[in-house]
This record gives C-alpha cells, sequence and structure tokens, in this order.
C-alpha cells in the first residue's frame, strides 16, 4: 500500500495472516513480484489465500500485484473481497477501485484507512516530510498568521496535529493549545515534544462542539485526507468565538470541487472552498497559491485560506449538512 506521501509498503510482511504457512508463502510473493514476476507472485499469493481466504490484507495485496499484472478486472474484484473480509477498509481498497473509474467519485476516506496509515507512519513521519520531501506547512502557517492583525486566542485548537510539527508555530499565539488526531502513533509524537496542553484522539469528522470555543483553529495539511469539507468546516464554524479565525491549507485542482487523486488524497477547487466558506458565514480574509511540499520531486501546488468566523446562529450538524442563519452576513 501507498504511504501519505507516495512511499511504498509492503502488506504482505505487515499484516499477518495468522497462518505461518500462509504468511511464508506471503513473504516469497512479495520476493517474486520484486524481481518483476508478477504472475508468479499471484499464483503464490492465491495459495496463500486458499488457506486463509478470510485475510483482508492478503486480498487487498493481491489487488496490487493484478494491477501491476494489467488485469484491473482482477484487482478490483480482490480489493471487492478485501472490503468484505474488513468493511471499515483500511487498506483504502475502496480508493483503490474508485481510482480505476474514468472519473472517481469518491468524496471521503475511511477512517480506519487513515488511522491505520498515520500510526504506520508515525515513527519517521517528521524526518520523510522534513529531509525528503521539502514540507512547507509550518512556515506557510507562520506567514498565514503574520498576516493576521490579531493572530492571538486564549484557546487554539491543532486540527489533524500529527506529530506536532506546527505546534512551534501555534504556542506562542495561544494561552491554551489542543491537538486532535485519529493516530494515537502520531500523538505519541507530539506529547513528546511538550508543547500541547491537551491532546485527544478523535476522528475529526465526528467530533461533538466543545465545551468552550476556540479563538484559533488550524488545519495544516490535513483536509486532503477528508474529501468533502462541508462537515468540517460546519464544525469549525459552531466551535469558534466569534471573530475567530480558522486557517487551513488544501492541495489545489482546477477540477472538480474535490478531487481524488492517483496518490490516494483529495484535492479542492478554490471555488468550493470559497463558496463553502461563505455558506458557512465565514468572511474570507485571504486565498493564497502555494507549495505545500514535494511529491516524487515535483511541487505540490496548494491554497493557504484564512477566513474568520461571524456571529452565528442556528447550526444544525447531526446529519452531517451545515446550516446557517448568519448575522451581519454580505
Amino acid at each position: 500500500m501507498s504511504g501519505p506521501f507516495g512511499q511504498t509498503k509492503m502488506v504482505g510482511k505487515l499484516f499477518a495472516s495468522g497462518d505461518l504457512q500462509a504468511d511464508r508463502r506471503a513473504e516469497f510473493a512479495e520476493t517474486l513480484a520484486y524481481l518483476g514476476d508478477l504472475d508468479a507472485a499471484v499464483d503464490v499469493l492465491q495459495g496463500a489465500l486458499d488457506l486463509v481466504p478470510t485475510w483482508g490484507a492478503g486480498w487487498f495485496r493481491l489487488g496490487e500485484y493484478l494491477e501491476r499484472a494489467g488485469d484491473l478486472t482482477g484487482a478490483a474484484r480482490s480489493w471487492g473481497r478485501a472490503i468484505q473480509e474488513q468493511p471499515d477498509d483500511p487498506f483504502g481498497a475502496g480508493l483503490r477501485c474508485d481510482l480505476q473509474r474514468e472519473q472517481p467519485l469518491s468524496d471521503t476516506m475511511p477512517p480506519a484507512f487513515v488511522e491505520m496509515l498515520f500510526d504506520q507512519y508515525a515513527p519517521r513521519f517528521e524526518a520523510s516530510l522534513l529531509d525528503h520531501l521539502d514540507y512547507q506547512g509550518p512556515q506557510i502557517i507562520a506567514d498565514a498568521l503574520a498576516q493576521i492583525s490579531e493572530p492571538s486566542a486564549e484557546r487554539a485548537l491543532d486540527l489533524g496535529c500529527g506529530t506536532g510539527l506546527i505546534g512551534p508555530v501555534l504556542r506562542p499565539h495561544c494561552r491554551h493549545l489542543t491537538g486532535v488526531d485519529l493516530s494515537q502513533a502520531m500523538l505519541d509524537e507530539a506529547f513528546s515534544k511538550g508543547l500541547y496542553d491537551r491532546l485527544d484522539k478523535a476522528d475529526i469528522q465526528a467530533m461533538p462542539r466543545p465545551d468552550q470555543p476556540y479563538g484559533l483553529i488550524v488545519a495544516s495539511d490535513v483536509f486532503n485526507y477528508l474529501g468533502a469539507l462541508e462537515r468540517i468546516i460546519g464544525w469549525c464554524a459552531a466551535s469558534l468565538t466569534p471573530g475567530g479565525m480558522l486557517v487551513f491549507t488544501v492541495e489545489y485542482t482546477v477540477g472538480r470541487d474535490v478531487t481524488l487523486q492517483e496518490t490516494r488524497r483529495f484535492a479542492h477547487s478554490r471555488t468550493y472552498v470559497s463558496d463553502l466558506l461563505q455558506t458557512a458565514g465565514f468572511a474570507m480574509l485571504g486565498i493564497h497559491d502555494v507549495v505545500l511540499r514535494k511529491d516524487r520531486g515535483v511541487d505540490v501546488r496548494g491554497l493557504c485560506v484564512v477566513a474568520q468566523a461571524r456571529t452565528v446562529t442556528g447550526r444544525h450538524l447531526d446529519d452531517g449538512e451545515a446550516q446557517f442563519d448568519v448575522v451581519g452576513a454580505d
């Protein structure tokens, strides 16, 4: 499976089947695939799956072999079986199926996929981003906050905080800093920095409104793992103080509002983002073109968005749709 920024994983090795003989066959299949003998790798892995037919990771890996061999129908069948065995879809098999369409339809990622992806990636996350991918997130957020006349807040939230790379940028701008992430392994890395007053493990698409609102919410390189942003933007509007600030980045596309890319990350159009924020009652303060990082040596284009919450009433979030009566909107 692919890592969050394009790295390759060996599902057969990382996720044992529970049957020693099947695992040995899977390891042999990995060797054959590495050597370029995909037909043999498929045969050997199918033999392993005959021993453990409920092995979701094995079915997912078989789909990858078949896709590389050019058998797209067989790949889709294998990924469908992976979902059948593990309906929470921790390997992102549904996304792989969707990418075979001429126009992908997915507008969200399975939370189990995102959680597992970053749990695996946590130990080398920062080294990969900073040393190999020229990650610009902290500087982009710092530059955005520098453009705000009053960037400080009593309470700030690092939404999808990961290992806490944005923590040093946010810490001078608030008295209380909370970080939220779906991956416990990432939170453990963030905790070791000693920057956060509170760290919570949560699916940011399913959080209740906080007991106390935030004056500043920041999400750096997070929304590209969510897809459709209606729910999270609605939550941010409901969770900010009047006049509170929302700062976030997205990967940029000139195509559809929300586009699933080959990287299995989502990109968002400028119009989609600005229209959604206006509907949610935000005042748009800035939306700037940025380069977020590199991926396979190519710049990843993005947008950095700065918006301010207005006085909003009548929020209804239970059905996943954000509805607002905005006081003082244009």
